[in-house]
């Protein structure tokens, strides 16, 4: 196995695993904050694992003024992520190859108002075979891809807690990171932009949405140490039946901030976030840890 420091959060979209509280009540298909340090950073050609561990909390759904809506309400989600990449030994437009998948396990529970919903199972299943990775001078890589979210997770309209989201999202990503593996400063930023399909069992398109995860540290070898975050912003309105949601679309809107620590462990580099929300409109408010591994085959 090759050294693969390069790896710690490698690029591009996360799986499924953020908990589907009816993506149109507050959710969406990425679970925002999954990606930190060298996100952009391609790795050579061979065949990858990433396993992603991740625990997201909210004891409140707030409003458009980002007061607590729902009485009584909390969320828990466990979520264990798998994702296979293969990076090919082809180039185009001067860009590694690679292809990727995603399978996510989850457990969620749900309180609101008096009831209680929990599932567990595979949610939706992330697909993307032609991702373009760049490697430039001064320690700058760049990657461009678009994730697919597959409709395979389980979904009940009456449900409270849901693990599938029951529509198809498009997720256009371009990512940008700079780092020395010999250790130093690092930066990364990861821009994303959702196209979600309707909700055929309840006639609901959520709106697009523009969202970045991002990161900045220092890498002291075997140790690296930052801030991490995320930042979410629906652009266009929510509509049911065709007609807009509300009078502000449920346009969503939430900022968070927490630390990052890696450690090269060997061959393996493992990842630690821990993100809390500062704010968030429309969308649950809590906070988030992840736990990150990746190994070459």
């Amino acid at each position: 196995m090759k050294r693969i420091s390069i790896l710690a959060c490698t690029v591009l979209a996360l799986a499924a695993a953020a908990p589907a509280f009816a993506s149109e009540k507050g959710g969406g298909a990425y679970p925002n904050g999954a990606e930190a340090l060298a996100i952009a950073a391609l790795p050579p050609p061979g065949d990858y694992l990433i396993n992603y561990s991740n625990y997201y909390n909210a004891d409140r759904l707030n409003d458009s003024d980002g007061h607590s809506s729902v009485p009584d309400f909390s969320i828990d989600a466990f979520a264990n992520v798998f994702r296979y990449i293969h990076v090919t030994d082809r180039k185009i437009l001067g860009a590694s190859w690679a292809q990727q998948v995603f399978v996510p396990v989850v457990d969620l529970t749900v309180h609101a108002a008096g009831q209680r919903g929990h599932r567990f199972g595979v949610g939706d299943v992330i697909v993307d075979p032609f991702i373009l990775g760049w490697h430039f001078k001064n320690n700058w890589h760049v990657v461009a891809a678009v994730d697919t979210w597959v409709p395979v997770g389980s979904y009940n309209r009456d449900d409270l807690a849901n693990i599938g989201r029951n529509y198809w999202t498009f997720e256009p990503v371009l990512t940008a990171s700079h780092f020395n593996p010999a250790g130093g400063p690092e930066v990364s930023v990861k821009l994303m932009y959702d196209f979600n399909t309707r909700n055929k069992a309840t006639d609901y398109r959520t709106g697009q949405e523009f969202h970045t995860d991002f990161a900045v540290a220092y890498n002291f070898n075997p140790v690296t140490v930052g801030l991490n975050g995320y930042y979410y912003k629906q652009t266009t309105d929510d509509k049911q039946n065709g007609v807009r949601v509300g009078d502000d679309g449920y346009k969503g809107e939430t900022l968070a901030l927490g630390p990052v620590v890696r450690y090269q462990a060997g061959k393996v580099p493992i990842s630690f976030q821990y993100q809390h929300e500062m704010f968030a409109h429309n969308r649950p408010q809590g906070s988030n840890f992840w736990l990150k591994a990746a190994f070459r085959f």
